[in-house]
């Protein structure tokens, strides 16, 4: 078994695909993290935008709260939706795609490649900042241990969508358990805990706070948001029937989270708990209420396992949206092909690398990256919105107006949730996201005019002609005569109209001395030699072989002899003369570079006298 086999698992079979999908219970632990685990950072985002406003001004914590709540209700009815109209999965791209255009497609694709892997970032900076919070020892190791969890996540998924569906899925409803019973003891509790994070002092009466302040914590606050969509992009994950099992996962989704978010603010009032910058607001929240106990580091050490794992979402449903952008011919092609394990592994891949890179550029800081996240997102939430009320138009099904109306009013609110992000941080971070989303819009346009202009030349307006055989000249670069050399020759008389061995030499004596060593062995090839002034190989055989390939008339083949040892190690003992002359033969129209391979023997030992 190798390595990659024992690392990822073994090659499954097509039929096999079907072990590989998720229920419902799965789909909460590879599809939903993104959007659960964003307790631990949604409402301190609203708190520490309230906070500039003096303390009094944290009472509105829970009115913003109840409000991103509704708006979770209108996005989670609307995928509801979505998941039924677009059972292939795309989310935001599928709609935008078939009501709005090729344009606001790519807008929404672009802005979800950002923000996916923006999620994986944030998710495990913020799982790491879990750990820290609860061990302070180990903030020095903040960058090593981000790089470590994104390099088993993507280990993860690289072995398959059930796979880490079920592997993430214990985990998982321990947190939820812990977080519930964390609120349900601070609920009853008579008073907050003694050794909780509690700042003491209820605060005095409300300042003065205006209503742009407002709409920064609410869009501060949407950041919890970011993932619902998740679930509708990544349809086909799920077992039969997907529509159903997708919108059960939906359904549960949005009940878990507003719960969740109502539950930690009403405690975060409660106990009077403000923004700290050494520990987070749910680890206050929970030590206030359960106190620093064990049940406190089960929730602090669940809450870190599941902000690590939401990446999950990105990995489940950025290779999706990649593989639907390559059919449609915006992305590489090979985005569409999946790998051993029927996953689409490229993707996987390239998520990961993009995540390092932000994790390693702002050195695990998720405060760097917030600004940056969610603007992607709710730009794909206000596409999607508008999509479907298009959809809605045209359709005109019974109860039209009523889902209409909906999508609407979804789509008012992200959109303004998305105005005022990118208006309140820009200067802090997002315009980076705003510069990045029309550069992805440019690179997909290029790609598919590639594609198109691909296209026409290798489309026949007809019957296709008969193939016709051309005539073949095989040259044959040599440097000695050896049984390499004789395979080679060989293999070039079978497969051309004319072989030919070239040799590059150093000297005149040295040219002279091959030609009289070929003329006695007479192997019915012509030899030519060319005279080189440098140490260079490449260049006079590329310069011989433009010369014949300016006559026309004939193909030119360059059959390159290789020795091929057993042991991969030995390869490097090995000069790349194939590689080189392939790359510097690459533009020519009618050369062909090949290998004439010759297997070496590994158990053949060197006679004694030779090894002496």
């Amino acid at each position: 078994m190798s390595f990659w086999t024992a690392l990822l698992g073994r090659p499954l079979k097509e039929r096999e695909a079907a072990t590989e999908s998720i229920g419902a219970a799965e789909g909460l632990a590879a599809l939903s993290l993104d959007a659960l685990s964003s307790v631990a950072y949604g409402p301190q985002a609203v708190l520490v935008v309230l906070v500039t406003a003096g303390a009094g001004a944290l009472r509105l914590t829970l009115p913003i709260t109840v409000a991103i709540v509704a708006l979770l209700a209108l996005l989670v009815l609307s995928y509801i939706q979505v998941i039924g109209a677009y059972p292939q999965g795309g989310g935001a791209y599928a709609v935008a795609r078939e009501n709005l255009g090729g344009g606001a497609s790519l807008v929404a694709a672009a802005a979800l490649l950002v923000d996916y892997t923006l999620t994986v970032a944030v998710s495990v900076a913020a799982g790491v900042a879990a750990l820290t919070s609860a061990f302070p020892p180990l903030l020095r190791f903040t960058v090593p241990l981000g790089v470590l969890l994104v390099a088993i996540l993507t280990v993860v998924n690289l072995r398959g969508a059930g796979e880490s569906g079920r592997a993430f899925l214990p985990p998982t409803l321990l947190w939820i358990t812990a977080v519930f019973g964390m609120i349900a003891v601070g609920l009853i509790a008579p008073h907050a805990h003694p050794a909780g994070a509690s700042s003491g002092t209820p605060p005095a009466a409300l300042e003065t706070v205006g209503v742009l302040l407002v709409l920064r914590a609410f869009a501060a606050g949407c950041s919890a948001l970011t993932g619902v969509e998740a679930i509708a992009n990544g349809v086909p994950l799920f077992a039969a029937p997907a529509v159903r099992r997708a919108r059960t996962t939906e359904v549960l989704l949005g009940a878990i989270l507003g719960t969740m978010l109502l539950g930690v603010a009403v405690l975060a009032i409660r106990f009077h708990v403000r923004p700290s910058p050494d520990q987070t607001v749910l680890s206050m929240v929970t030590a206030a209420a359960v106190g620093r106990g064990w049940f406190y580091y089960v929730v602090s050490l669940s809450t870190t396992a599941v902000l690590a794992l939401a990446a999950n979402t990105s990995f489940s449903g950025l290779p999706i949206l990649l593989s639907l952008l390559a059919r449609d011919h915006y992305v590489p092609h090979a985005f569409g092909l999946r790998g051993d394990r029927l996953v689409y592994n490229r993707g996987i891949v390239v998520l990961a690398l993009g995540a390092l890179a932000l994790l390693v550029a702002v050195r695990g800081n998720t405060d760097a990256l917030i600004p940056m996240f969610a603007i992607g997102v709710f730009t794909g939430f206000t596409l999607s919105q508008a999509g479907m009320v298009v959809r809605w138009w045209r359709a005109r099904p019974a109860g039209w107006r009523a889902g209409a109306a909906l999508n609407g009013l979804g789509c008012l609110a992200t959109g303004i949730a998305t105005a005022v992000f990118v208006a309140t941080k820009f200067a802090e971070g997002a315009w980076l996201v705003v510069l990045v989303v029309p550069s992805l819009y440019a690179l997909f346009r290029r790609i598919h005019r590639y594609y198109t202009a691909l296209g026409a030349q290798l489309r026949l307006d007809g019957p296709p002609p008969r193939p016709e055989p051309r005539r073949t000249l095989v040259v044959v670069p040599v440097r000695t005569i050896s049984r390499l050399t004789v395979a080679a020759l060989g293999d070039a008389k079978s497969l051309g109209s004319e072989a030919l061995a070239v040799a590059v030499v150093w000297s005149a004596e040295e040219g002279a001395a091959l030609e009289a060593e070929w003329a006695r062995w007479d192997p019915g090839v012509r030899l030519v030699t060319l005279r080189s002034q440098y140490r260079s190989v490449v260049r006079p055989l590329v310069r011989f072989v433009r010369s014949l390939e300016s006559r026309g008339g004939e193909r030119v083949l360059v059959l390159i002899p290789e020795l091929v040892p057993r042991r991969p190690w030995e390869q490097l003992l090995h000069n790349q003369l194939g590689v080189m002359l392939a790359a510097a033969l690459r533009g020519s129209r009618d050369v062909v570079v090949a290998l004439a391979p010759m297997h070496l023997d590994a158990d053949r030992r060197p006679p004694a006298a030779e090894a002496e």
